[in-house]
Order: C-alpha cells, then structure tokens, then sequence
C-alpha cells in the first residue's frame, strides 16, 4: 500500500452486490485503496452459507489485519456495527450508509419501520422472487426525484453479478427483523459518521433526531430528496462525505 493512503472496506446491503458501488469508486481519489466485498450468498459468494449477522462478520475479519475505513449500506451497515463490537483493531472508522441500528420499531424506538414491512418481504419471497426484489427496488426510491436512474443502477448490480441466493435472501430479512445494536453502538470508541436519506422509505430520517440525541459523539447527515441509496442518487455528495472521513484518518496516520 501507499504510503499516505487510506483503505476503505465497502460492504453492500440486502439482495445486492459490490457491484452497487462501482459509479462511486471511480470517483474516489487514487491515494483511496478500495476494498469490495460481496457478502456470503451475494454476487462472487453466492455458493456459500452465511446464516447469521455473525456469519457475515467472520467473512468480513479476514479482509484486512489493521484498523481501516468501513463503509456499510443498510444490512451491511448492521455488519459494519457488529465488527466494530467485535473487532475493533479492525475499524478506524465506520461511515453507515441507510443504515438503523435497529430496523423495527420497538417500544421506546419509533424511528424504523414496522416489522411487518419485512415480514411481508419474508413472505412474499416464497410465491416470488423476482417480483419481491422488484417491490424492494421501488421501495428504495420512492419520493426521490430521479427514479428511473437509480433502479437501473440497482438492477444492473444485480444483473452483472448474479441474484444472491434464496437462503441468502431468507436470512438476510430474519438480521434485519432480529437484530438490535443500539446496546452495542454505545460501546463503540471508533468515529462513526451516518449518511441518511431525508425520504428513506425503509430507515426514517427522523432517526437522525435520535442518533444526535443519544450518540451525540456521532457525525450525522441527512441528505435531502435522497431515499434508501444515497450514494447513488446523489453520488457526488456520498464520495465527498467518505473523501473527508478519509482524510481525517490519513492525517491521524501522519
């Protein structure tokens, strides 16, 4: 690696793949060493079993031996969290994007989405795939302006690199459903910078009230007319935002 340099570990969100940020990257600058990562049962990792939150953060371990840069969308944020709980050698820095520490609404957590939303995903995956990742798509955006832009980049991750698989899918709604890490956000020392859409319909910005509220050491934007994918509908703004988290830690490795 490049003296100077700072690597960044990005990590993809339910039915998608690394693929997701290939327009992002190209924007990057060349002192970003970047890391892509397809979860276990997406893209490039389709054949193999993952069947816990857990599962996907011992992929995840093996990819780097020093504190780096994580970017996490959605469920990859969930194991993003869970690293740095774990395995905080591993994380310099964590930049969640559409992200919920806890995706269900719980008492005393009104800011995410009833779980029936993913129950009914759950459901809706045994009579049809296809037509389920296409609800999801559209879920992603809508209310934003530019649509049709971002459900063809979404669409061609997953056409470039394959559907991840059924059991894949299954497993990935049961983390989202289950799994609560506000407990464990506490706990985390590194810096953690959460990137929101102002019109997600599947992680509520008023989430951004309660991040401030009770993690007041956390760096959040919320990014108006932007839904469940940010970086995409409005990339220029996700490459700044990681540009300067970035070179926040190159300075620090002076």
């Amino acid at each position: 690696m490049k003296p100077g340099s700072v690597t960044c570990v990005f990590v993809h969100g339910w039915a998608m793949n690394n693929a997701v940020w290939d327009d992002c990257i190209k924007l990057l600058p060349d002192w970003i060493n970047v890391i892509v990562v397809d979860l276990p049962g997406h893209g490039s990792m389709a054949m193999v079993e993952a069947d816990t939150l857990d599962d996907y953060v011992q992929s995840l371990v093996p990819l780097v031996h020093r504190p780096v840069l994580w970017i996490g969308w959605s469920l990859g944020g969930l194991a993003v969290l869970r690293l740095a709980e774990l395995y905080p050698q591993r994380v310099a820095a964590a930049m969640l994007v559409a992200t919920n520490p806890c995706f269900v609404s719980r008492q005393g957590w009104d800011c995410a989405v009833d779980e029936s939303v993913f129950k009914q995903f759950a459901l809706d995956l045994e009579c049809n795939q296809q037509k389920t990742i296409r609800r999801f798509l559209a879920l992603q955006v809508k209310g934003i302006d530019n649509v049709m832009n971002v459900v063809r980049q979404l669409q061609h991750s997953i056409q470039s690199r394959g559907m991840a698989s059924a059991s894949a899918l299954s497993s990935g709604l049961e983390i989202l459903l289950d799994t609560d890490l506000r407990q464990a956000l506490s706990a985390i020392d590194c810096p953690v910078h959460w990137l929101l859409g102002a019109k997600d319909s599947l992680v509520p910005a008023e989430l951004a009230i309660a991040l401030k509220e009770e993690y007041a050491q956390h760096d959040v934007t919320v990014v108006s007319n932007a839904g469940h994918a940010p970086f995409i509908s409005h990339p220029e703004l996700f490459v700044e935002q990681l540009v300067r988290h970035a070179q926040q830690l190159r300075i620090s490795q002076l």
